[in-house]
């Protein structure tokens, strides 16, 4: 496949989940911000924090590592051997799930029955929907792998909306129930996703047209399962190694990825309803970084992944795929860029109004506002380090990864002391300025890693960091204004008050977006082409 009809894959599917995720995320934001209204911060800090955090440790740990493996090169591979690979992920998973449900039952606080009944039932069910979900994922990285529009994102969105219908039926109607609410919801969410892929490959490979077309590498549900031969090794050793490479820098990740939480759980620097607050701003300030970036992400992993080659820099491959590859790069930085530094802008003067409309004065009062307001910060760092990563990690050779797992040993361990550090210092803050630091120390790895990667080629991807001062001085002078207008216009006010904040800061944006149209030519017009070969390649599918 040529590198150009990679790019038009992969900006479809990254298009049409984001469109899909704005309308299901939106679904599911009011239903939870209904379901806040009803729930004490103690209840939101065990589930939210210590419960998630359990059940995305185990997933984390017992899958990641194989989901980049297997991601990586081209489609065109012995596939019983990929997916025998993948099937490991269950006994690994049900490892980490008794392994670490041990930990959370023996070794962490157990929380007072009388205010949060039933901890112990919520560890276990939090832990096997983990080993549930790991079902799905030789199903989930097929299609990844095939670049399959939609069904991704359909099935999780579709899962978590379920999920949250039944949270807030059961919250309303059974209240007394306590943690089994939200233990019952996850189990639920995960079966829900698994059934999804199930049902879709089902459907696919008992249809005439796949046969005929020859769509996938596997002809029968039975050929995604396990299989033994005498004639070849049961896994692709080369693609075992790289998950093993994969995997330890994935410990290391993880510890970056949830450190905060970990901090909190073993060392309780907060309590549990201080806990429940900063996980709710995280969330809430993590929402665009869901929508937007990991979907542009993933999708673009991909590209880079089957568009180069490992082991080799930009001088020894094909010149087209360099080319394409740095274009989209470039871009890529640009948008993430424009995208983070909108919300960091205009984000200062309106976390205290989004915190007071999504769950009352339980937010929107105390450390609240001002933890959202360091998030906004910290969203623009995200959204540089998701497009450097991903390149990074798609062109590295597996020695380089071996050697980032040693940068990243370091930075999981600087994090945690300067995170446990400016808690102390300043509150449930600190966690996030300590991800602030470790993430500029991650993007600074990875921008170094591009400059060598492209220094002896003419192209220069790292120009997508670099705005016009026309720009700059929009994007300044609409901080200043919403800025005044939240002291003189939120929000004691009033609404009619509030809505004249609001209406300010759309005129601010529409004139920064518009300086952003008329400047950045360039991302426009790779905008307009790959949405347009999106739009034309979903006509015709």
């Amino acid at each position: 496949m040529r590198p150009r009809e990679v790019l038009g894959q992969a900006a479809r599917l990254a298009s049409s989940g984001l469109l899909l995720q704005v309308l299901f995320r939106l679904i599911t934001f009011v239903l939870n911000a209904f379901i806040l209204r009803f729930l004490s911060k103690e209840i939101v800090g065990i589930v939210n924090v210590r419960l998630t955090l359990l059940y995305s440790t185990t997933i984390f740990l017992a899958r990641e590592a194989f989901r980049r493996a297997c991601l990586s090169g081209s489609t065109q591979r012995d596939w019983s051997q990929t997916l025998n690979l993948l099937w490991l992920t269950v006994p690994l998973g049900v490892f980490w799930s008794v392994f670490l449900g041990w930990a959370w039952l023996q070794l962490l606080a157990v929380p007072d029955p009388d205010v949060i009944p039933h901890y112990g039932t919520g560890v276990v069910l939090f832990g096997f929907s983990a080993v549930v979900e790991l079902l799905g994922e030789p199903f989930w990285v097929l299609a990844q792998a095939h670049m399959f529009v939609k069904l991704k994102v359909i099935a999780e969105s579709l899962s978590v909306i379920l999920k949250s219908v039944l949270t807030a039926f059961l919250v309303l109607c059974l209240p007394h129930w306590g943690l089994y609410i939200f233990s019952l919801a996850q189990l639920f969410y995960t079966a829900v996703l698994v059934l999804c892929y199930v049902i879709y490959f089902t459907k696919l490979l008992g249809s005439p047209e796949s046969a005929k077309q020859q769509v996938l590498p596997v002809s029968s549900m039975t050929d995604m399962l396990p299989s033994i031969t005498r004639s070849r090794a049961f896994v692709n050793w080369e693609e075992a190694k790289l998950t093993w490479s994969f995997f330890k820098q994935s410990f290391l990740k993880q510890i970056l990825t949830e450190g905060e939480r970990y901090v909190m759980t073993f060392l309780n620097v907060l309590n549990f309803g201080d806990q429940g607050v900063y996980d709710i701003v995280n969330n809430l300030g993590s929402l665009v970084a869901r929508l937007i970036f990991q979907p542009i992400e993933e999708s673009f992993y991909i590209f880079f992944a089957k568009v180069l080659e490992r082991e080799k820099d930009a001088t020894l491959q094909k010149e087209e795929d360099v080319a394409v590859a740095a274009a989209v790069l470039e871009s890529l930085l640009k948008l993430a860029l424009l995208t983070g530094l909108t919300i960091s802008v205009f984000g200062f003067a309106y976390s205290q109004l989004a915190l007071d409309i999504y769950g009352g004065a339980m937010l929107s009062s105390g450390s609240g506002p001002v933890l959202l307001r360091a998030y906004c910060l910290y969203v623009l760092l995200l959204a540089i380090n998701g497009v450097a990563e991903c390149f990074t990690f798609a062109a590295m050779s597996k020695e380089e990864v071996d050697r980032y797992n040693f940068t990243m040993l370091a930075l999981s361990s600087s994090f945690l002391l300067l995170a446990y550090l400016l808690t102390h210092w300043c509150g449930s803050v600190g966690f996030i300025l300590a991800n602030c630091f470790n993430m500029g120390i991650r993007i600074t790895h990875s921008l170094c890693f591009i400059h060598h990667y492209y220094r002896k080629s003419p192209h220069k991807p790292l120009a997508g960091l670099f705005l016009s001062p026309v720009l700059l001085g929009a994007f300044a002078l609409s901080g200043g204004i919403t800025a005044v207008s939240e002291v003189f216009l939120c929000c004691e006010w009033g609404w009619p008050a509030m809505l004249l904040h609001v209406a300010v800061g759309a005129l601010c944006l529409g004139a920064t977006l518009g300086t952003a149209f008329l400047t950045e030519t360039k991302l426009i017009h790779f905008l307009r082409t790959q949405l347009g070969v999106s739009r034309l390649t979903d006509k015709t599918t």
